[in-house]
């Protein structure tokens, strides 16, 4: 069962140094059916304007990974790790028992547009920690790459729960396939252009939720990239 999440429909606002769009409950935006899906709990659609970004907040118990698109992003917290988020890097952050962190856009002319994912963790008060790696561009084109995972695997960050990120590019006519195992379901984000899931069509900013589907086949219908988590 392949049930889509329309990009229209999402909720979010527009603060004038940010803008957002939330596909699952958010802050102020509360809907009953879509307060996450199986482990995955948040993936906010965010632009922050130039010379501006989120002051240091505290997060905990969550698995944070940031996926930029376009731009780059500067983040600093209380471990003392400072670095800058760059378009195709793998970034995860373990809020764990508690962590303090800020993401500043250092551009003066340009926006960064950004996912803003959060994963349930498989337990509370785990330690603190960041991790931050690059996957080129070539690595994704017309194929999947993994860059999350529980156990690290091909070179992937490590998160703290049984679910992998796949991302790939994808040119119009370009296909790629997935295979689920048994008991396993996926969402896939349509995070750039749009594609064709196992025939149903997906524009920029839709997702959909996957139950009992053995394979997935993603086809680029504009140029794409996508992101699929395999969750449990």
């Amino acid at each position: 069962m392949i049930e889509i999440r329309p990009s229209k429909e999402r909720g979010g606002a527009d603060h004038g140094w940010l803008k957002t769009h939330h596909t699952f409950s958010f802050s102020d935006y509360w809907d009953p059916k879509w307060m996450g899906f199986r482990s995955l709990r948040v993936i906010n659609e965010d632009w922050v304007a130039p010379n501006t970004g989120f002051p240091t907040h505290p997060h905990r118990d969550m698995e944070i990974i940031t996926y930029v698109l376009e731009g780059k992003l500067e983040h600093k917290d209380s471990l003392g790790t400072g670095s800058v988020i760059l378009p195709g890097d793998g970034q995860r952050m373990t809020a764990g028992s508690g962590i303090r962190h800020s993401e500043f856009n250092p551009s003066t002319t340009d926006a960064v547009h950004l996912l803003q994912i959060w994963i349930l963790p498989e337990k509370d008060a785990l330690r603190p920690s960041y991790e931050q790696k690059s996957f080129p561009e070539q690595d994704k084109r017309g194929k999947f790459r993994l860059i999350a995972s529980r156990d690290a695997s091909d070179g992937s960050v490590k998160i703290n729960q049984d679910a992998k990120l796949y991302v790939t590019l994808l040119k119009p006519g370009e296909e790629v396939a997935h295979e689920f195992a048994a008991g396993r379901h996926g969402w896939l984000q349509v995070a750039r252009g749009a594609v064709e899931l196992n025939g149903k069509p997906l524009a920029q900013g839709d997702g959909a939720a996957i139950s009992d589907e053995k394979t997935l086949s993603i086809k680029g219908t504009a140029d794409a990239e996508v992101l699929l988590f395999d969750l449990a």
